[in-house]
């Protein structure tokens, strides 16, 4: 079984980018555009993993986090920062907040693949991480 992975991204272009692009990599994705859209994805998708962009508007991804936190149903579900916004200390800012880790834009896939694999090893989810890093090693760049 594949991993599934929501995307919540309100950049229409990297949005479509990122969905494509982990489709091709052998996820089951689903997206939201928005902090509302994404708290009712995780509920519904049961998203094995959540990478989610920090500026939105109306909800952002901080508080888009602290409620999937708050949520007994979605609590446990690794959630993955992706942003523009990486300054020295944003993995330490963001994982204060609620994140399990952050990636900054723009990244690839072998960027990506390890990071979400760790994600997955940490969740339990180990066999899955092991073909995933498989996977990554073997694509081309």
């Amino acid at each position: 079984m594949n991993a599934r992975v929501l995307v919540v991204e309100d950049n229409k272009d990297l949005l479509e980018l990122f969905s494509r692009q982990l489709q091709i990599l052998g996820f089951q994705v689903s997206v939201a555009k928005n902090g509302v859209e994404a708290l009712a994805a995780a509920l519904t998708d049961h998203p094995d993993v959540i990478l989610m962009d920090i500026e939105m508007p109306g909800m952002n991804g901080l508080e888009t986090v602290s409620r999937i936190r708050a949520n007994p149903e979605t609590r446990r579900i690794p959630v993955m920062a992706i942003t523009g916004w990486a300054f020295r200390n944003s993995r330490q800012t963001y994982m204060a907040s609620g994140f399990n880790d952050y990636i900054a834009k723009p990244f690839t896939h072998k960027e990506l693949l390890p990071a979400i694999a760790q994600l997955l090893r940490d969740s339990e989810n180990k066999s899955e991480a092991s073909s995933m890093i498989a996977a990554a090693k073997a694509r081309p760049d």
